[in-house]
């Protein structure tokens, strides 16, 4: 029993020898920072090459719909260098990687469904050599009727779901008897997810049939499943690790399978390790984007801005197979009502088959598209009335009240809005600045301001409910330095650098003597997708359930070490900053390494699995009622922007967030999704335009043509505070989800563009603005407003 002497790396302490604070809600750099910046970060195309590495290209469809006729390889099979050139027919398993339902084949088999679709993969010694056999290999069409827009295929009747139906009230009944209504049409385009590091996957076959997959995937567990199943395997012979992404924002929870199976495909066949990549305009142009969704809306409001009844259409743009459009609707459908309670609804929802890509989950997974309908009839309806924006979403807030449930019957427990609402309209000075841009924009002819607020309520969890589940693995050495396993995956967004201050919370040791391992299949099994903003909430619980096995292990050895003698004094033990102690009395310690050595010594196990299900989440489709959510994060923001009545060019000058995110983990992490969150929102809302030609190829594949925001984009005052002593209950240490609430607060940029618009008319001018909001757009939208004069 003794203190560590300084020279040991596992100690450290405060001037008065009490051990270190826990590293829990404080400030860190993201723990793969500095390799990131200096280029010293592995990602999957960085790693060593195997010997005997063959290149796998893909040979893709030109056609957006076509019967395949014929495909000779003859020809790419002689090029010297070229080991195999495969088709569907060479697949030992199935050939089918939906995600969920089975509609989407690995290779095509008698017709084709877009443009870029797979028709056959080439093995060669290397990239140049792979691209060139791919151009010799001669495929026959028949080219048929394509669709390429959500109305043709709404006026064609080619759907991928059956109508999602939630209904409250009767708002027929309450429409007719509105002293106002509204009704409109909207439309939120594609977004390309744009993460830095493409597709990419390297296969390396190994004993027995078995393969090794080192894969740049959400997704481990998926990737595992369909690997599996196109070889015609068991699980038990595929493993799939993640060293990192370069981003994902949901554009890796399913796409990255089909490009996974394929290498994986390429190493069964030839025996040799397969890596297919993809470049920026292949990755662009295969893989799915955000949803566009159409919406169509009926709304009635009493004189004073409330919501009385609201009936909403959405159809979403799944592209030609399913993948997780179904979900994605879902979600769109439970956000359509935001943070307003409406008292009589109908929201009715389906998903629209197209010759597109298959459309794919993107951050907020559709609850982005649902928000942006009922914004839109806010903002009509303040329009309309003459009433500030801001004041018509405050009078429509949920309340804390028993009838104020959410439209498929969940309570706002927590309901944070108006504590949000006040404080942010304080901080930000709204009424002030909301009064001077007024003044502004009556002296200035050329140019306008605008300023919008906006709140979010967002639901967390999956809503599948089997998928709200994770595992974790702790393994402690007898130096006392920590292995941390977990289902997550990292993708920038630090859940390993949060998922390490909570295992070296539990155990008491410092952040640096805990590695964060490479994800991976075979130490965590059947884990859920790193998704719905539940990275941290799942797999924080698994790990801290891992660590208190481990921690109550060694509370015996710990108080034998100390010399405690009372029943009573095991359960006051303490671990801290490398040390152990009774709580009472913290300068009498022994070293943690000292312990876990001792219960090696005692053959006591210093590793442990940790397992976490969120609990009680229901959903009911066929009445459109239950529980679909664990919680709700609430935020909100204040957007003040210019825009040229000249070019229709904007600029955001200033952005105020007040962010909810209970008792953060690691507060610089959460801000900087924060940040991140709202500027990928605006991305969307603003300038990044997907547009596909008159035959289905798309158009904007490169970052020459597809405008994402740049350093000058960002707001020239940007203003984050995450909101303080707001615990979350039943959530890991009090903390609350954090990776996609923020980006629906861009939402008040459109806000903001609309009164800066209608200023360039006369008084209550209505504004038709197109999203995404392009110069085009805002310039259109200004000579309307003009003309309107």
């Amino acid at each position: 029993m003794s203190s560590l002497p300084s020279s040991s790396p596992d100690f450290s302490s405060t001037p008065e020898g009490v051990p270190a604070r826990s590293p829990l809600h404080a400030p860190a750099p993201h723990e793969s920072g500095l390799r990131h910046t200096s280029g010293e970060a592995i990602y999957v195309d960085d790693m060593p090459e195997p010997r005997g590495l063959l290149t796998g290209h893909l040979v893709t469809s030109p056609h957006a719909h076509a019967r395949l006729l014929r495909v000779d390889a003859t020809k790419a099979r002689a090029l010297p260098g070229v080991v195999a050139v495969l088709v569907a027919g060479d697949i030992p398993g199935h050939n089918q990687v939906g995600p969920v339902i089975q509609d989407e084949p690995l290779m095509a088999e008698g017709e084709v469904h877009f443009v870029g679709q797979t028709v056959a993969l080439v093995l060669a010694e290397g990239a140049s050599i792979a691209r060139r056999a791919a151009a010799l290999v001669e495929v026959e069409y028949e080219p048929l009727p394509a669709l390429l827009s959500v109305k043709a295929a709404v006026e064609a009747g080619a759907f991928l779901s059956e109508p999602h139906v939630i209904r409250r009230g009767a708002p027929e009944d309450a429409l007719a008897a509105a002293p106002v209504r509204l009704s409109g049409e909207c439309m939120t385009g594609a977004q390309d997810h744009f993460y830095l590091e493409t597709q990419v996957t390297l296969a390396v076959p190994g004993e027995d049939g078995s393969v090794h997959l080192w894969c740049s995937t959400q997704h481990p567990t998926e990737v595992q499943t369909l690997v599996a199943e196109v070889l015609g395997t068991g699980r038990h012979q595929v493993v799939v690790e993640v060293p990192r992404m370069g981003g994902g924002f949901g554009g890796k929870e399913t796409q990255a399978a089909p490009f996974a199976c394929l290498a994986a495909l390429g190493a069964r066949v030839t025996g040799r390790p397969v890596k297919v990549w993809l470049n920026r305009d292949e990755d662009m142009a295969r893989t799915g984007k955000r949803h566009p969704f159409l919406g169509r809306y009926d709304a009635g409001f009493d004189e004073t801005g409330r919501l009385l009844a609201l009936k909403v259409e959405l159809v979403s743009d799944g592209g030609w197979s399913t993948d997780l459009s179904r979900a994605i609707l879902d979600r769109a459908l439970f956000h359509l009502d935001n943070a307003y309670f409406v008292p009589a609804l109908e929201f009715t929802g389906r998903v629209a088959r197209t010759n597109l890509p298959s459309n794919t989950a993107f951050r907020g997974f559709g609850g982005p598209q649902g928000m942006f309908v009922m914004e839109e009839v806010l903002n009509h309806a303040a329009e309309r009335l003459g009433l500030d924006p801001a004041s018509v979403r405050e009078r429509n807030y949920y309340r804390d009240t028993p009838n104020d449930l959410t439209p498929y019957g969940q309570a706002v427990v927590g309901n944070r809005l108006p504590r949000l609402h006040a404080e942010l309209m304080a901080s930000s000075d709204y009424a002030r600045r909301r009064a001077e841009i007024e003044a502004f924009n009556a002296s200035s002819r050329w140019t306008k301001r605008g300023i919008g607020f906006q709140p979010v309520k967002f639901g967390i969890s999956f809503t599948t409910g089997f998928l709200n589940q994770a595992g974790a693995l702790v393994s402690v050495f007898t130096d006392g330095s920590v292995q941390l396993n977990h289902g997550g995956t990292e993708m920038g967004q630090g859940l390993h650098t949060k998922m390490r201050a909570v295992c070296a919370h539990e155990l008491g040791v410092l952040p640096e003597r805990v590695r964060v391992m490479h994800t991976a299949t075979d130490k965590v099994p059947n884990t859920s997708a790193t998704a719905a903003s539940s990275g941290s909430d799942l797999n924080g619980q698994a790990v801290k359930q891992a660590c208190e096995v481990i921690r109550e292990r060694l509370r015996p050895v710990a108080a034998r070490l100390l010399k405690l003698e009372s029943p009573g004094d095991m359960a006051a033990i303490a671990f801290s900053g490398g040390q152990v102690f009774h709580a009472a009395r913290p300068l009498r310690t022994v070293r943690f390494a000292e312990v876990v050595h001792a219960a090696y010594l005692d053959r006591v196990s210093l590793s442990a699995t940790g397992y976490y299900a969120t609990p009680d989440i229901t959903y009911d489709r066929s009445t459109g009622r239950g529980k679909p959510f664990h919680y709700y994060a609430f935020c909100a923001a204040v957007v003040e922007l210019e825009v040229s009545g000249l070019t229709g060019e904007h600029r955001v000058r200033r952005v105020d967030v007040l962010q909810d995110v209970g008792t953060s983990l690691v507060p610089s992490i959460d801000r900087g999704q924060v940040e991140g969150g709202f500027i990928q929102g605006l991305g969307w809302l603003t300038s990044e335009e997907v547009l596909f030609d008159a035959k289905g190829r798309l158009v904007t594949h490169s970052p020459d043509t597809y405008k994402i925001p740049a350093v000058g984009d960002a707001p020239e005052d940007f203003r984050v505070h995450l909101l303080e002593h707001a615990p979350q209950d039943n959530t890991i240490h009090g903390s609350k989800a954090v990776g996609e609430p923020p980006f629906m607060l861009a939402l008040g940029a459109v806000t903001a563009l609309r009164q800066a618009i209608a200023a360039f008319g006369p008084p209550r001018t209505p504004v038709s603005l197109a999203s995404p909001a392009t110069p085009e757009a805002i310039l259109r939208a200004v000579a309307a407003a003009r003309a309107a004069s």
